[in-house]
């Protein structure tokens, strides 16, 4: 991204919350695109233990609704949440989900469990771009119709290994203009 408002503030707009163990470097990785492609500097906390609530035990999954919940509580910190899971995830309508995202809200969540790949870079890169895409509903948008744009809706694993992990000139713009009051109510 060019001269995003966000990469001139020092403070992090964007909390990464890690549930359970998940693989450090994937979290590392979507903490630099995150900085690099959105201009979100982003804080890693500590492992936290998935809500107990959240798990469903009929379908073996966490019920990301619930969780996201949890997370749009959390007052402290960055404005923004973004859990992180390596458990398969699931919605009340849909058998599963990679990330669900509050549009226009503070809180995400996405899911490594789908993402597993023999080769770890396509691995890192899904991971990464499936950040990208629920942060990018955390600032107000919705699903591009630019096919290479990381905001174009991928239903399935093949469709998401084909957009690219940069936004569109659109994109890209709307997360700019959204980011600027967001920064100044920061400072």
């Amino acid at each position: 991204m060019h001269d995003n408002p966000s990469t001139r503030l020092g403070r992090p707009l964007l909390d990464l919350i890690v549930f359970d163990q998940v693989d450090k470097m994937a979290v590392s990785v979507i903490a630099a695109n995150l900085q690099a492609v959105a201009g979100l500097n982003t804080n890693i906390l500590p492992a936290v233990e998935p809500p107990d609530d959240a798990y469903v035990p009929v379908r073996g999954q966490f019920d990301a609704t619930i969780i996201i919940k949890k997370l749009a509580d959390m007052d402290n910190g960055a404005p923004f949440k973004l859990g992180i899971i390596g458990h398969d995830l699931c919605s009340p309508i849909l058998s599963f989900v990679y990330g669900e995202s509050q549009l226009g809200g503070k809180a995400a969540l996405i899911s490594l469990h789908r993402l597993l790949d023999d080769d770890p870079e396509t691995y890192y890169q899904r991971a990464a771009k499936i950040s990208l895409h629920e942060v990018g509903h955390l600032l107000g948008l919705g699903h591009c119709w630019e096919h290479f744009c990381i905001m174009h809706f991928s239903s399935n694993i093949e469709a998401l290994d084909s957009v690219s992990v940069s936004f569109c000139p659109a994109c890209e713009y709307e997360i700019n203009r959204r980011l600027t009051p967001i920064v100044a109510d920061v400072e």
